[in-house]
């Protein structure tokens, strides 16, 4: 589980009643359970706030507006990103107009994204850690 500093934990709780419009309506959906997955809102995370995370998959989910299309927001953007996938956390990005103008369409994104990551997640923890003996051990005194 990613958490983050007391600092970050109060912002996080800030956060949480300073939600924009697309925030709201969106976490309005995603607290219905989409696709039986349960997301977080405003999940503290190192030094930085995700705007909704699920845990399941390990999915951080930001509603960018029109302010994460400036140089420096981008560069605060990216460097979140990293952290997160350090920590082994895939982020998606959603514009908070495609939230406002589809929001359906929006919430069946993300029930598809947190899938396909289920289905990564899933596979990895199957793949054996060797390769299977491929036929009957060498005879006594033969070279391997």
């Amino acid at each position: 589980m990613i958490t983050g500093p007391a600092s970050t934990l109060k912002l996080a709780r800030k956060l949480r009643s300073e939600m924009s419009v697309p925030e709201r309506l969106l976490w309005g959906a995603l607290r219905q359970r989409p696709g039986g997955y349960k997301f977080r809102r405003q999940h503290p995370a190192g030094v930085y706030v995700i705007d909704f995370y699920c845990p399941a998959v390990r999915l951080a989910l930001e509603v960018d507006g029109f302010a994460h299309e400036t140089g420096e927001v981008m560069n605060r953007d990216k460097a979140k990103s990293h952290h997160l996938r350090s920590q082994g956390v895939a982020t998606l990005r959603m514009p908070a107009k495609a939230v406002l103008e589809d929001l359906s369409g929006a919430v069946e994104r993300i029930v598809a994204v947190c899938a396909e990551r289920a289905a990564k997640l899933a596979y990895r923890n199957e793949v054996p850690l060797h390769q299977p003996a491929a036929g009957p051990p060498p005879r006594s005194g033969e070279d391997t």
